[in-house]
């Protein structure tokens, strides 16, 4: 499923953006944040792959 693999990838671009940004201004929080959005990426990802298997 082509919309599962995108809203991986962004979910996933965009976590690590939090985490550096995080990092950069030593705000833990942020850096939680990027975390758990960059997992949900790769679950998203890992949900598209699923998806297209099934196809």
């Amino acid at each position: 499923m082509e919309s599962e693999h995108i809203k991986g990838a962004t979910n996933k671009a965009a976590g690590e953006l939090k985490q550096a940004a995080g990092k950069a201004i030593n705000n833990k929080e942020m850096r939680a944040k990027g975390k758990v959005q960059e997992l949900k990426g790769k679950a998203q990802d890992k949900l598209g792959d699923a998806k297209d298997a099934l196809e």
